[in-house]
Parts: C-alpha cells; structure tokens; sequence
C-alpha cells in the first residue's frame, strides 16, 4: 500500500492511496478519474488495475489482448462466492441412506393421471 500527498502552502491537500499486489494495483473510482492518464499509461505499460467502489473491486483494467485470469465457475460457485449459499457441512452423498424405492412400470403415469382426473 502506498499514498500520493500533495502538499499546498505546508497543508495537506490532496491523499490518494493505493494498494497493489504483484502487476495489480488497486484505485478508487475518483482517484482514477482524477488521474486517468497515468493510469492508462501503467496499463499501456503491461500493468492490471483493478477499480474499487467502497473498497469493493468493480471493474479491472487490463492491457489489450492480455489474457484474463477467469476462472471458469459453475453458478454454484459463484453463489457460493457471493455468500447467497452456504457449502454442505458434510461430505458426501446425502441420499446415501435412503431406501432405494421401486415402483411398477406406468405406475407414476397412472398416479399423475388419476390427480389431474383425467383415470
């Protein structure tokens, strides 16, 4: 992590901050609009940089070309990633123990039919 301050007549007049990790860096939404073409320089430059709103990634800019590093995720996973499902405590199948239940051929048929009135 590092920060940019601007000093103005001995005040403090501008901080930005930002954070990288590796080629990634990290910037607000206003301190890239505030310096656009820095940025698009250090992507030009071969650099990721990933945008944040309220400390939450938004959108990443990468050079041209660059290969993504997208994962390619089930909806499960992603849900998962979101917090919207939590994973099975357990391992396994959970279907395991059940009775394994054996109906005649046409049976379901019938019982469908016979809901719908139609027997």
């Amino acid at each position: 992590m590092y920060s940019i301050v601007t000093v103005v007549s001995g005040l403090v007049a501008d901080v930005a901050t930002c954070g990288y990790t590796g080629r990634t860096m990290e910037t607000g939404i206003r301190e890239l609009k505030d310096n656009l073409s820095r940025y698009i320089r250090r992507v030009e430059a071969g650099q990721r940089i990933a945008v944040t709103a309220h400390g939450r990634v938004v959108a990443e800019l990468v050079p041209p070309g660059a290969a993504t590093r997208k994962i390619q995720t089930s909806r499960w996973d992603e849900l998962i990633a979101a917090g919207i499902l939590h994973p099975p405590v357990e391992t396994g199948d959970p279907f395991e123990d059940w009775p394994d239940i054996r109906l005649p051929r046409g049976t379901a048929a019938e019982l469908i039919d016979a809901d719908r009135g139609e027997a």
